[in-house]
C-alpha cells in the first residue's frame, strides 16, 4: 500500500529496509528529519547525533568496515567539515555498505553558502544517485546500499531541499537484513591503512573500479531515456526533470538517476536520437561540462538555463521558450501572507546579550546558529557568520593583526552545540599562541535552530536516553583558559560589565551562559522569572521612546496615535505588549527608562 511520505522520510524508509545497522549525523537543515525519523520509528538501526559531521561520517565508516550497512547524514556544507574522510574512504572501500547523504539547499534557504555538491563525487571518484521525489529517494537509498557492497565504494545519495522536503506517494516494503558477514579482519591492514605504499596500490584499485562503474551506469534501472518529440531532448536529473517535464512533456528525455559516473553509451544513443539537446540542471553546470568535454554539440545549457539559485517550473520554460509560465491557480498568493521577518524568539537569552553588547559597541565575530538573526537591524551586533568554530578563530586572527590596539574592541560568540562542533580547539589556538580574545558559549543546551536536536552538552541521546553532560567550565580549564566566567544573559547590566571586563584582559577568556535554555525546550522548567503576572505598558508612563523596541522582541510593537503621559509629555503613539506572546523575561523592563512596562493582570 502507497504511503504519503516526504523525501527525507522515505530515506529512513529506505535505510531501514535496506538492512542499515548505523545512522550517524550532524544536524543541518534540509537533512535534519532524516535521522530523526530513524531514531523516532526504527529500533533496528542505532542511531546518534554526532559533535559534529567528520565524526559522524567516521562513525559511519568504522561501523562500515565491519560489515555493517552504515548511513551518513549532513547538508551540503557538513561534507566540507567530513572531507577528510570522504576523500581517503573513497581508496579503502569498506566491507559493509556506506551510504553519505548530502542536502544541497539551492537558493540558500538555510545556509551561509550555495554549493553543488555533485562536484564531490567526481572529486572522490565515488558514484553518486540524485532521487527527483520521495518514491525515488526510497528506491535509491536501497540502491545506493547494493552499488557500495557491490563496487567496494562508499555511495553519496544526493537531495536538495525541494526534494528533502516535499511530499509525494511511496510505496514501502520489508526489512532484510544484510547478509555481509560482520566481523573487523586483521589482514585486510592493507586496504585500510592508507600508508603511501597501501594508498598506490588502492589508487590503481579506484581507476579500474570508476572504469566498472561507467559500465554499470550505463545498465542502471534508474538512467531512463524517454524517445517522445525527436526535435528536441532534454538531459536531466532530480527534481530538474520533474520541473522540465511538468513544463514539455513532450520532448525527449534523459534522465538520470545516477549522476556520477555519467552512462556514456546510453548518452550517445541519445545525441543519436534526438536532434538538438538541451541540459537543464541546478547550480553548476556539471552534466553539461562533461558532457561537452566528450565531444558532443550541446544546443543550450548555462547559456540559458541560471547557474545559481533553485530552479522552478516557470524558469524552467522562461528560459527554454523566452515566454512567460503559467502558473496553476492558487487560493492564497505570497503577497497576501501575513510578513514574518526573521527575529528571535520571545524571551531568547540570546536577545539581552546582543542588546549588552551593542551598547558596548562591540565587533562580534560570530558563527552559525539563531544567533545569526542578531545581524538584523535593529539589533545589529553580529558582523561575522562564515563557518562553524569561525569566529574564535577569526577572533584570535584579529588579536594578532591588531596588537593591543585590538583590546576591548572585540569578542567571539557561538552556541553550545557549535562550541562542541568545531570551537574547542580554536579556543585551545588562542591559549597556546599566546593571543587574546573573549569567546561567549551561548548555552540554550540545544542545538536549536535545526529543530532541538541533541549534543553531548544536553545530557540526552537522540532517543532521550539520559547521558554524560560535558563541563564547558572544564573544557575551558583544559585547554589553559585562566579567566572563565559565567553570566546571567537576561540582566543586562551583568552582562555589560563582565564582558567589558573580559574584553580588556590580554589573553583567552571564556564566558559562560547559566540557566539560559532555549525558552523552546519543552523538557526545561520555567524559570522563576518567568511566571505570570508578565508585563503590560503603562500607558500613563509611556512616553513613546521606542527604545523598547530596539530590542526587536516579536511580543512588543508600536501602536500610532498622539496622546500624553500622565504628566502632560506628548507623544505619537505607544508601545504594546502582546500578552500571548510576552514569556515575562524582563529584558524590556531592564531598557525602560521611564518605568513604563509594570506587571499584567493576572
Amino acid at each position: 500500500m502507497k504511503e504519503i511520505m516526504q523525501g527525507n522520510s522515505a530515506i529512513a524508509r529506505g535505510a531501514w529496509e535496506a538492512g542499515v545497522k548505523v545512522a550517524a549525523a550532524y544536524p543541518g537543515t534540509p537533512s535534519s528529519e532524516i535521522l530523526k525519523d530513524i531514531a523516532d520509528n526504527y529500533p533496528e538501526i542505532y542511531a546518534e547525533w554526532a559533535p559534529n559531521e567528520m565524526v559522524a561520517a567516521q562513525v559511519a565508516a568504522g561501523a562500515a568496515v565491519a560489515g555493517a550497512r552504515s548511513l551518513c547524514c549532513m547538508k551540503h556544507v557538513g561534507m566540507n567539515v567530513a572531507a577528510d574522510v570522504l576523500m581517503t574512504i573513497a581508496y579503502t572501500g569498506t566491507k559493509g555498505g556506506l551510504v553519505y547523504l548530502i542536502a544541497d539547499d539551492p537558493f540558500v534557504h538555510s545556509s551561509q553558502n550555495e554549493q553543488d555538491s555533485r562536484n564531490w563525487a567526481r572529486f572522490a571518484k565515488i558514484p553518486m544517485l540524485e532521487p527527483g521525489d520521495a518514491q525515488e529517494c526510497y528506491d535509491f537509498t536501497k540502491a545506493a546500499f547494493d552499488i557500495s557492497e557491490q563496487f567496494d565504494t562508499p555511495v553519496i545519495l544526493r537531495t536538495e531541499t525541494r526534494v528533502a522536503h516535499s511530499d509525494s506517494l511511496v510505496e514501502p516494503g520489508k526489512r532484510v537484513e544484510s547478509t555481509m558477514p560482520m566481523g573487523l579482519d586483521q589482514k585486510e591492514w592493507t586496504k585500510y591503512v592508507m600508508v603511501p605504499g597501501n594508498v598506490r596500490v588502492r589508487r590503481v584499485f579506484i581507476e579500474e573500479r570508476m572504469r566498472k562503474l561507467e559500465e554499470f551506469a550505463d545498465t542502471f534501472k534508474y538512467n531512463v531515456m524517454e524517445i517522445n518529440d525527436p526535435s528536441v531532448g532534454i538531459i536531466t536529473s532530480g527534481v530538474s526533470y520533474m520541473y522540465t517535464k511538468d513544463v514539455f512533456p513532450e520532448y525527449s528525455f534523459l534522465k538520470l538517476g545516477m549522476v556520477w559516473p555519467l552512462p556514456k553509451k546510453m548518452i550517445a544513443e541519445f545525441f543519436k536520437k534526438v536532434k538538438k539537446v538541451i541540459i537543464v540542471e541546478e547550480l553548476d553546470p556539471f552534466i553539461e561540462t562533461e558532457i561537452r568535454a566528450m565531444g558532443y554539440k550541446v544546443w543550450h545549457g548555462k547559456d540559458i538555463i541560471p547557474n545559481m539559485f533553485e530552479l522552478t517550473p516557470e524558469i524552467v520554460e522562461k528560459s527554454i521558450k523566452g515566454k512567460k509560465y503559467k502558473a496553476p491557480a492558487v487560493r492564497v498568493k505570497p503577497e497576501d501572507l501575513p510578513r514574518r521577518p526573521p527575529n528571535l524568539c520571545a524571551g531568547c537569552s540570546h536577545r539581552p546579550l546582543f542588546y549588552a553588547l551593542k551598547k558596548l559597541n562591540a565587533f562580534v565575530f560570530g558563527d552559525i546558529g539563531c544567533y545569526t538573526l542578531a545581524a538584523a537591524p535593529p539589533l545589529s551586533a553580529l558582523h561575522t557568520t562564515i563557518c562553524m568554530g569561525g569566529g574564535v578563530g577569526m577572533a584570535h586572527g584579529a588579536s594578532k593583526a591588531l596588537g593591543k590596539e585590538g583590546l576591548g574592541k572585540f569578542v567571539a560568540v557561538l552556541g553550545d552545540s557549535t562550541f562542541m562542533h568545531s570551537g574547542i580547539l580554536p579556543l585551545a589556538d588562542i591559549v597556546y599562541n599566546k593571543g587574546y580574545g573573549t569567546v561567549i558559549v551561548l548555552d540554550n543546551r540545544i542545538t536549536g535552530m535545526t529543530g532541538h536536536q541533541e549534543h553531548p552538552g544536553t545530557g540526552f541521546t537522540i532517543r532521550q536516553e539520559p547521558a554524560n553532560m560535558v563541563d564547558y567550565n572544564e573544557i575551558g580549564k583544559s585547554v589553559g583558559v585562566k579567566s572563565i566566567r559565567y553570566i546571567d544573559p537576561y540582566n543586562i547590566k551583568e552582562c555589560m560589565e563582565v564582558i567589558k571586563e573580559e574584553m580588556n584582559k590580554e589573553e583567552a577568556s571564556l564566558i559562560l551562559c547559566k540557566d539560559s535554555p532555549c525558552m523552546l525546550l519543552r523538557r526545561a522548567k520555567p524559570l522563576e522569572k518567568f511566571k505570570t503576572p508578565l508585563f503590560a505598558i503603562d500607558t500613563d508612563k509611556c512616553r513613546g521612546c521606542k527604545v523598547c523596541l530596539e530590542i526587536n522582541c516579536p511580543a512588543i510593537s508600536w501602536r500610532e496615535g498622539a496622546g500624553a503621559t500622565a504628566d502632560g509629555h506628548k507623544r505619537k503613539g505607544t508601545a504594546f505588549i502582546n500578552p500571548d506572546q510576552c514569556v515575562g523575561c524582563e529584558v524590556c523592563v531592564q531598557v525602560c527608562k521611564f518605568e513604563a512596562i509594570v506587571p499584567g493582570k493576572k
